[in-house]
């Protein structure tokens, strides 16, 4: 029996819209405290939403070339359980901060993924994005998903995953995980709750079949 996909709602900066994401099972949220996007959210506020999320629900620090204090100072006041990596972060950095990570990977300009994967033995997954190298996620772009295909580590699948892609973008990749911001948002960092159900009850239509 395979296992099901996972799914990520990333760039959470409200109460209602974290609340929703849970009620549709989703296994993980993202919050973006890289000051530059324009999913940022202050710690703080982070921290207040984070309180709310039931056992189970995985709570994700998004980092892009940060100063390492500010990391530090990040995860002093949110909790995050899991810590993703968005930028050209080195791998000593990754690991200075004695917490499982993500590392995403900016599939625009890393052309032999399998030796990028090996730069960081000690990353749980990858998270695989559409963006160039120093560009922020979170466009709505795609690239060509069967790059992500006979990878030997976990893959989370994002960039252009809406309710009409992320069914086939299954099919083709078998994704452990797919990640989705722009996909089910009306503005930035604001969630919309019917496209948050219909993404979901895509991602399980698809493992159905």
């Amino acid at each position: 029996m395979s296992l099901r996909t996972r799914v990520k709602f990333c760039g959470i900066t409200r109460t209602p819209d974290a609340a929703c994401a849970v009620g549709l099972g989703v296994d993980a949220l993202g919050f973006v405290f890289t000051r530059r996007s324009r999913r940022f959210v202050e710690p703080a506020a982070a921290a207040a939403i984070r309180a709310t999320l039931p056992p189970f629900v995985c709570a994700v620090a998004l980092f892009m070339d940060d100063e390492p204090a500010w990391i530090a100072a990040v995860l002093d006041v949110f909790q995050a359980d899991l810590i993703q990596f968005h930028g050209t972060e080195p791998a000593a950095l990754c690991d200075g901060f004695a917490r499982p990570y993500l590392k995403a990977i900016a599939m625009a300009s890393v052309a032999d993924v399998p030796a990028y994967l090996d730069a960081y033995p000690r990353a749980s997954g990858f998270v695989l994005d559409a963006h160039a190298a120093g560009e922020a996620g979170g466009t709505g772009q795609r690239f060509d998903w069967m790059r992500a295909c006979g990878l030997a580590r976990p893959v989370v699948l994002a960039g252009g995953l809406t309710t009409g892609t992320v069914g086939e973008a299954i099919a083709r990749t078998h994704p452990y995980a797919v990640d989705v911001s722009s996909g089910i948002e009306t503005t930035p960092g604001i969630k919309d709750d019917a496209k948050m159900r219909a993404f979901a009850a895509a991602v399980r239509a698809a493992d159905c079949r």
